[in-house]
């Protein structure tokens, strides 16, 4: 298999940036859900697996646009997609791109603002309150927004599997 991908398929570069995002982000989703219900004491021990997986998401999420722009191009869409379909899954890329860096930068500007760095990092003190600092809103709802992305980008993909039964999966999986 190829590095770059082809008109009809990804290439091997493609396939393992967008797995391993795709696994790092289930567990940064996992590890923010369960941070929100634990008793302050114990959510720097989340915290402090949170932070730099997700900081290495955004690494990731660089590279993949880096990739993607200059890089290598995207396989043409599968044979029998319209217009419509090829449009809304350039929208929902580009809001995943969008919502994971603007993630990243709340979450970073919360640690920095809130100065929970210094715990974090294994320092005396207690976690401060995030719910005070104005960057944990929008964390929150842009965490809820990339579970909706995340929730219609896999329907889309089981669609395209099981219903359409065309090749849109089997590319990201090495088979296309």
């Amino acid at each position: 298999m190829a590095m770059k991908s082809t008109a009809n398929a990804y290439g091997w570069m493609a396939m393992t940036l967008h797995w391993a995002s795709a696994l790092l982000i289930i567990g940064l989703i996992g590890s923010g859900l369960t941070s929100t219900s634990l008793p302050v004491e114990a959510k720097p021990d989340v915290l402090r697996v949170h932070v730099p997986v997700g900081t290495l998401v955004l690494v990731l999420t660089l590279f993949r646009i880096v990739w993607w722009w200059v890089l290598d191009r995207k396989p043409q869409p599968v044979e029998g997609s319209g217009g419509a379909q090829a449009f809304a899954a350039r929208a929902v890329h580009l809001l995943f791109y969008v919502a994971i860096v603007a993630l990243a930068g709340s979450g970073l500007a919360l640690i920095a603002l809130s100065g929970a760095g210094d715990v974090l990092r294994g320092g005396e003190g207690v976690l401060p309150d995030l719910w005070q600092f104005p960057p944990r809103v929008a964390h929150r709802v842009l965490a809820f927004s990339l579970i909706v992305l995340l929730a219609f980008h896999v329907g889309a993909a089981l669609w395209h599997h099981f219903v359409k039964r065309d090749a849109t999966l089997g590319r990201m999986v090495g088979r296309g």
